[in-house]
């Protein structure tokens, strides 16, 4: 399924996609989803069809590419990269599209902008956590030096080294080194004491072979409603699962 763009423009003048599936505006419950690094919402939620199985439960399923992604915009300048800039992204797309109640959700760095949005202030009906841990929101310093090295070792690393499978799709998703460098500087904590701003319902589903950002059942023991979900794959590999679908529609008709 190929789904062309819209576009807007953030309050920094920075141009920024979305995509959607479902019913029109007014349709459907608004459900936005938000993907990982160096991926696009079509990569992300489209290609597997994740998307698609939410929206046969009747959503209108949201998925903008995050700044420095897809088709989204990709600036060089640091003055574009303030502290927390996806989470400014967000509250200018859910300002855009006039969403006053919707359900968000995302994957890995999705799911760290999710709830630093709701750390923010942002009140979502439900909230989904996908391929995060307790450590993934808390320890982002271990992941950041990670990704810095993916970065600088883009012409370099070798197959069997630690970096090459991220390079490797880092290339295969043509994202441009410099901006990815200014965003990764943008990223901050969020400590356990501000989950407590996490109150709604919650889904954190996690493969299980999936330790890149630490434990999922430690994220679950800290919110305050928040329940588990288990598929297969490791972080790289759930995300291409049908099971990702299922748990995201359970979670959301239950």
């Amino acid at each position: 399924m190929t789904i062309d763009p819209k576009f807007f423009e953030a309050r920094d003048d920075v141009r920024l996609a979305w995509r959607e599936i479902g019913p029109e505006a007014g349709g459907g419950r608004p459900l936005i989803l938000l993907h990982g690094l160096f991926s696009s919402g079509e990569i992300n939620w489209i290609k597997f069809g994740t998307a698609a199985r939410i929206a046969a439960e009747g959503y209108r399923v949201i998925m903008p590419d995050l700044r420095v992604h897809g088709s989204s915009d990709a600036p060089h300048e640091d003055e574009f990269y303030p502290a927390d800039v996806l989470v400014r992204d967000l509250e200018d797309l859910v300002a855009q599209l006039g969403l006053a109640d919707f359900d968000l959700g995302g994957f890995s760095l999705g799911a760290r902008t999710s709830a630093r949005a709701v750390v923010a202030g942002m009140r979502p009906g439900r909230l989904i956590l996908g391929g995060m841990g307790l450590a993934g929101l808390a320890g982002w310093q271990r992941r950041g030096r990670f990704f810095k090295r993916v970065i600088a070792e883009y012409e370099t690393a070798k197959r069997g080294d630690d970096t090459w499978l991220s390079i490797q799709f880092m290339k295969t998703m043509r994202v441009d080194r410099i901006a990815a460098g200014h965003l990764l500087d943008s990223f901050t904590d969020t400590t356990p004491d501000m989950l407590a701003a996490i109150t709604m319902p919650t889904l954190v589903v996690c493969g299980a072979d999936d330790q890149d950002n630490g434990s999922a059942s430690e994220l679950v023991a800290a919110l305050a409603d928040a329940r588990l979900a288990t598929i297969p794959g490791t972080h790289m590999s759930s995300v291409t699962q049908p099971e990702l679908g299922e748990a995201i529609a359970a979670f959301l008709t239950a």
